[in-house]
């Protein structure tokens, strides 16, 4: 008997017991909202080969949404031109951005509560929308809300695709995973580029935006399709339950206009829009500054934000910021950087191929190349950068390299950004502001999701994209605003007596600028101008870039190794 209880004991040391606990599958987090539950449940539920698919996919949907934003980038000079309306460029990024900064929590939201798919749909919707509305357009004010309608819905389903993606990855591989759907940029830098002279010379630019109206729709439905199949199967299996809310149409309505604070939504994108929108179009109101519309949009604008905050502190039943989110230095930290960086960035950027056509006489796709320089670094770097994360775990090294590297690139372009100086040297400057630049997109969004649950994931994504497209519309109020204050006297005072006749037109219309000939005193004198306003705007957005050396201390260093955050079937 003893020696019977010897050699069971012996199998027991050799094979472990499992306990229940063990045994039982993983499953989705229980106190989750309903689409963070659903994603983990498809996330339990799908194959590998489904993951790669879907990498697929949002690869194609990025490489379609770099290549329409190129051609755009690139035609949209000539579509306001087309209206006579060249000085009024700014106007219609402000308008976009500020609206679209009021959508990304909204968004998060619908994702977290209505699931990925369906916020995902709705903004394939919308792009859709503003591309159709841009390719028929006839007058300036139509083109400007269609571009509202595309910001939207590109940026949104960029939005929810880097949200799919971050629920599809573990976190030491999500830089990575970023960089890889991103990588299609270099491809479309130069393609885009030379596309849309294609487009504006030999068909349209309507076509520009039709043709993609047409696409895109088609490669964006797969990902809709595979999220809501894989969450039939998982339902199936028991994974996740359906629920039903038990409420009417009208009370879901009601119920959805509390949750995604629709209220709060209105009143912070009119009151952005209002304030921002004088600081571009005082030049050509009849008394500038002092003309009443434009003081009284001023006032209008900055009383709605503080009402907006108000209301958000005191009344919204559900606040569109989670508040909780703000009090970790890691997250201010973040949304400070990249707050900075795309308010120095867009200080010079809009202007920035008008001028390599005007003053370095490159024609439209030799000026898109040189623009689109970021593209073409970034998607390559990104892969270092994604793997040098994965390799050691940790981000924050990074930001002490990117950083001075950028503000010194900027200050380079100070210098060169004028007339008689080579497009190579532009070129170099481009190429360090790309590497900086880039690092600064994967750490951002890596660190703030460390920062976070899965729960809060779309939240955290959601405040990064508000602060970025919200800084994205101010970096544009104080680019206009030099505008409006160097390039036209600068051409007053350069411009021969024979070139005054044509003033407006001039200053109005790139077209009638690269129709002087190149030499003329005509030409010199638009390029004196372009040179005396650029490098204006740089010293502008190189002085807000130098805080971001104090923005990188806020940030923890945190050791992504250490942090699960997603389940199932993952990259």
């Amino acid at each position: 008997m003893e020696e019977k209880n010897k050699i069971e004991l012996d199998i027991e040391s050799i094979v472990p017991t499992e306990s229940y606990e063990d045994s039982k599958p993983e499953r989705p987090t229980e106190d989750a909202q309903k689409g963070v539950k659903e994603v983990e449940a498809v996330t339990l539920t799908w194959s590998r080969t489904t993951l790669i698919a879907v990498f697929i996919n949002i690869w194609l949907l990025y490489f379609v949404n770099a290549m329409q934003s190129s051609i755009l980038y690139n035609l949209i000079p000539y579509v306001t031109s087309d209206f006579s309306s060249h000085s009024l460029l700014n106007v219609i990024y402000i308008v976009a951005s500020a609206i679209s900064a009021a959508v990304y929590i909204p968004l998060a939201k619908v994702l977290d509560v209505w699931g990925r798919a369906e916020g995902f749909l709705l903004m394939t919707i919308f792009a859709t929308l503003g591309l159709v509305l841009m390719a028929v357009c006839n007058n300036l004010p139509t083109f400007c809300a269609a571009y509202v309608f595309y910001s939207i819905g590109f940026g949104g389903m960029t939005f929810s695709v880097d949200v799919i993606t971050a629920d599809s990855s573990n976190l030491k591989n999500r830089g990575l995973a970023y960089a890889f759907t991103s990588s299609p940029y270099m491809i479309t830098a130069f393609a885009g580029a030379k596309a849309a002279e294609g487009f504006y010379y030999n068909i349209s630019w309507r076509w520009g935006f039709g043709t993609f109206a047409i696409v895109f729709p088609i490669v964006a439905a797969p990902l809709y399709f595979i999220l809501k199949f894989n969450l039939r199967k998982a339902v199936k299996q028991h994974n996740v339950e359906k629920v039903d809310s038990g409420r009417t149409f009208l009370q879901s309505v009601w119920h959805f206009i509390i949750e995604f604070d629709i209220v709060g939504v209105l009143i912070f994108s009119a009151g952005l829009t209002v304030f921002l929108l004088p600081f571009s179009i005082a030049d050509s109101a009849p008394n500038g500054w002092a003309t009443g519309y434009i003081i009284a949009m001023i006032v209008v604008g900055f009383v709605m934000l503080i009402i907006f905050v108000s209301f958000e502190a005191f009344v919204a039943p559900v606040p569109l910021f989670n508040y909780k989110l703000l009090s970790d230095r890691t997250i201010i930290g973040v949304c400070l950087l990249n707050a900075t960086y795309q308010i120095s960035y867009y200080c010079w950027a809009n202007y920035f191929t008008s001028f390599l056509q005007a003053v370095n006489n490159l024609s439209l796709a030799e000026a898109g190349y040189v623009g689109n320089t970021f593209d073409v670094v970034s998607g390559v770097l990104l892969l270092g950068v994604g793997y040098l994360i994965r390799r050691f775990g940790r981000f924050k090294w990074l930001l002490y390299i990117a950083v001075p590297l950028y503000i010194f690139a900027q200050g380079l372009m100070i210098y060169f950004r004028r007339p008689n100086q080579s497009v190579g040297y532009l070129v170099m400057c481009q190429v360090f502001i790309s590497i900086g630049g880039s690092t600064f997109i994967i750490v951002q969004q890596v660190a703030i999701l460390a920062a976070v649950d899965h729960q809060h994931v779309a939240a955290a994504l959601g405040i990064l994209s508000v602060v970025g497209t919200a800084s994205n519309a101010i970096g544009a109020t104080i680019c206009g605003a030099i505008w409006a204050n160097t390039f036209q006297y600068a051409l007053a005072a350069y411009l021969p007596a024979e070139g005054m006749e044509n003033f407006d037109m001039i200053y109005e219309d790139l077209e009638t600028q690269l129709s002087y000939e190149v030499g003329s005193p005509i030409r010199l004198a638009i390029q004196e101008a372009y040179g005396y306003a650029q490098t204006r705007m740089l010293a502008a957005g190189t002085g807000i870039m130098g805080l971001c050396i104090i923005w990188v201390f806020l940030i923890r260093n945190i050791d992504l190794a250490k942090i699960s955050q997603v389940k199932g079937t993952v990259f």
